[in-house]
């Protein structure tokens, strides 16, 4: 049965803000290293340079097999197994739940409180009365790549996402809430994870067999999926999402479980959605499951669709590499402002509040009046909040178009653009929509509200998807202009976000329209390959703005040149399996390591021998502990069991562990020794010296490692060379080291 390599990972780390080399080997001084020589590369003395790429730690993936984990493990009952394995699928379930009525209460309070906002606006013009921060998903992207950033799933962060998201889109931003809800559910699959949250005094012991990070993986991998289909009502694009977009570990066990978590996503939203029909959730009720049916629209396609098909591709790559491009200028420039303190982003968001606000309730005063189409099932102008036909200033029997776009929720001005009427809106309308969400959405983003993407860009791409419609006007009768509209979201869609097969199913459960697959199939792929020409994804490139050490899925053309030793930096800092208790506080005091190699060399050993990787984490565990001997003396795991157990080792909720500052020992407790060798992980991952850099960090990524120790090519010398973590294959430290190199562009 292989659930040993799932069950209780006693990785601990310590929340120092720090990189994980020490500043000391900058200046070439060499701390105490027990037992082991020192050996450098031809560039040591710039092993440092470049090194410092982010100040953030490394999340510990990999199972430390120490004998302490062993022993653990070995003692486990078939009853204490099942009960791991339950609770696994349990949390799954709970954060399906959690998520699904968190998005249900958005959907509810948006559509409440913009709904009753607007159709007091309407009534108001009826009346002639006169009317007046980040998406989440790039920080969830790197914390599943390995990157453990502040606070980035602390309950606060999850209670801002929400209410936030609420009050941004109710206010009329030109934003979405599929972002921040992918951040809510990872928020809400971390605390559930973490047992609880120990600041705020809310724990459950029942699940500490999950205070780890491989688990926590999991789980959040499982809470962005569920965002995705609690936002959309895409349950199967959730899970696809995650695998395309969020996560960059997956496997059979965990595509089941996310599977399984967006059902029951689906299941609670069309439970309370049908509940609502009646009338008992205010305006929230309307529709079902699909958010923006079109499969009343009549699909019919030969050759000669696919012509404006392609152009439709190369439009939305074009505008969503610019679209990118633009943002990335945009956000350095927030960024600074930002940093001038909260008054300065509060007088920003009122900016960008009013700017959006004149553009929705002026730009309709330029459009004029459209005469109301005959034999529509539904009234015109609009009675009420949602519908096509706003009157705005226009007499009875006219409607304003540009109205009917700005004067809605951005799903009922979707809903609008899908529309299957030809002349609904005029082509000025439609153009001036388009430049204004265009703008809007790319202003929008960035400011301090937490804002999705995804909305902006399907109401940008669906407005000149019907541009496109309308120019060809009768040439092609076979697609109307609502589906015009659709393929160019997806367009955009690809342009900007650079993902395929999960914006395909999302839009394909969105619309529920299979017939449209293969054209969009073919938009998206025609789009994404003309925008990667530009630049990358957005996500990608506000996760490298940020500075958050992503690793890629793929190694730069440059690392083959490279061995891995060659990246190593020094000095390296390890222990004796058996150490004085001075030497361990000394080095741990002196240092921002999070991983020393332990080496027995005679009489301990015959020849000098690696035992394996201990953790500062679980060092400072132990000193804390105190479990010490007067001479250099073998503690037997009996003996240790006593005193410690697996869960003493285990991660602290949000990386809040202990820190060496918070161990206090005698002078006579610093000459004593420490046993090492139960809580050194005896099965590290290693690597020759020789091998190749590119696969090397394709191994580092792929097994998700924080530490990837470096052997030498031949015998007789030190056991090890170095160790490898996130930083050094960053393009950052591996250029400040060779300098002649050049990334890839």
């Amino acid at each position: 049965m292989d659930l040993g390599l799932e069950d209780l990972e006693t990785g601990l780390l310590d929340a120092e803000k720090g990189i994980e080399r020490s500043e000391s080997a900058h200046s070439g001084k060499h701390l105490r290293v027990p037992l082991l020589k020192q050996r450098r590369n031809t560039t040591s003395q710039l092993a440092i340079v470049g090194s410092n790429v982010c100040p953030v730690e490394s999340l510990d993936y990999e199972i430390i097999e120490n004998d302490t984990f062993k022993q653990d493990w070995r003692s486990r009952k078939r009853v204490q197994i099942f009960q791991y394995v339950f609770l696994k699928w349990t949390l799954a379930l709970l954060i399906g739940l959690c998520t699904g009525f968190v998005g249900f209460f958005n959907n509810i309070a948006v559509e409440n409180i913009a709904g009753f906002k607007l159709l007091l606006t309407n009534n108001l013009m009826l009346q002639q009365n006169a009317a007046a921060a980040g998406s989440g998903i790039p920080e969830v992207k790197a914390y599943l790549n390995g990157v453990d950033a502040h606070s980035i799933l602390a309950p606060s962060t999850l209670f801002v996402k929400i209410f936030g998201s609420i009050g941004g889109v109710s206010a009329g931003f030109v934003l979405g809430k599929e972002g921040p809800m992918v951040h809510t559910g990872a928020c809400i699959a971390s605390l559930l994870g973490q047992g609880g949250s120990r600041k705020y005094n809310l724990t459950w012991r029942w699940l500490r067999y999950f205070k780890n990070d491989r688990d926590r993986r999991d789980l959040i991998t499982c809470g962005a999926a569920a965002g995705v289909a609690a936002a959309f009502r895409a349950p199967v694009g959730g899970v696809l999402f995650a695998l395309e977009e969020a996560a960059s570990w997956w496997r059979s066990a965990l595509l089941w479980r996310t599977f399984f978590t967006t059902a029951i996503v689906a299941v609670v939203l069309r439970t309370l959605i049908d509940f609502c029909r009646s009338g008992k959730c205010g305006l929230f009720g309307r529709g079902g499951l699909i958010m923006f049916d079109v499969s009343s629209s009549h699909v019919s396609y030969s050759l000669r669709d696919l012509v404006p098909v392609l152009i439709l591709g190369v439009i939305g790559g074009i505008f969503g590499s610019l679209f990118n491009r633009l943002l990335d200028k945009l956000l350095r420039t927030y960024s600074i402002i930002n940093e001038k303190g909260p008054v300065f982003k509060i007088l920003l968001t009122c900016a960008i509040s009013l700017l959006t606000s004149c553009c929705a309730y002026g730009l309709p005063w330029l459009a004029s009046c459209t005469p109301c189409p005959e034999s529509l099932k539904e009234p015109c102008p609009t009675v009420g909040r949602s519908g096509n036909f706003k009157s705005f200033n226009c007499p009875p029997g006219h409607y304003n178009g540009l109205a009917s776009l700005f004067l809605n929720t951005n799903d009922d001005a979707i809903r609008n653009l899908l529309s299957s009427t030809l002349h609904e809106y005029t082509i000025p309308t439609i153009l001036t929509f388009f430049v204004s969400i265009y703008t809007l959405g790319l202003l929008t983003y960035g400011v301090a509200l937490p804002s999705g993407l995804f909305i902006p860009v399907i109401l940008a791409g669906a407005s000149y998807g019907r541009l496109v419609g309308r120019a060809i006007g009768s040439s092609l009768p076979d697609l109307d202009p609502g589906l015009f509209a659709l393929l160019g979201a997806a367009s955009f869609l690809g342009g900007t976000m650079r993902m395929t097969v999960s914006v395909c199913v999302i839009l394909l459960e969105l619309t529920n329209n299979l017939y449209m697959l293969p054209l969009l199939m073919l938009v998206l792929l025609i789009s994404k390959t003309v925008a990667d020409v530009f630049n990358r994804g957005v996500y990608d490139q506000i996760v490298k703005m940020k500075g958050l050490p992503f690793l890629e899925d793929h190694a730069e053309p440059y690392m083959r040149q490279l061995a891995a030793s060659d990246v190593v930096s020094g000095p390296l800092m390890g222990f004796s399996g058996i150490e004085k208790v001075g030497n361990v506080v000394h080095t741990l005091r002196a240092t921002g390591h999070n991983g020393f190699p332990v080496v027995d060399e005679p009489p301990l050993s015959e020849v000098p021998k690696l035992c394996g990787l201990v953790l500062r984490a679980h060092l400072v565990v132990l000193l804390k502990g105190k479990m010490f001997t007067e001479g250099s003396r073998s503690v037997g795991m009996e003996e240790f069991g006593r005193r410690f157990g697996a869960s003493d080792f285990a991660k602290a909720g949000l990386g809040k562990g202990l820190r060496i500052e918070d161990v206090e020992l005698s002078d006579k407790e610093m000459e004593m020794y420490v046993d090492l060798h139960p809580i050194t992980n005896s099965s590290p991952y290693t690597v020759v010296e020789t091998m190749s850099l590119a696969k090397a960090a394709m191994l580092f990524r792929q097994l998700g490692l924080r530490h990837l120790c470096v052997m030498p090519k031949t015998p007789g010398g030190a056991p090890i060379v170095g160790i490898l973590t996130r930083h050094d294959f960053m393009p950052e430290h591996i250029i400040g080291l060779y300098p002649h190199l050049r990334p890839h562009k």
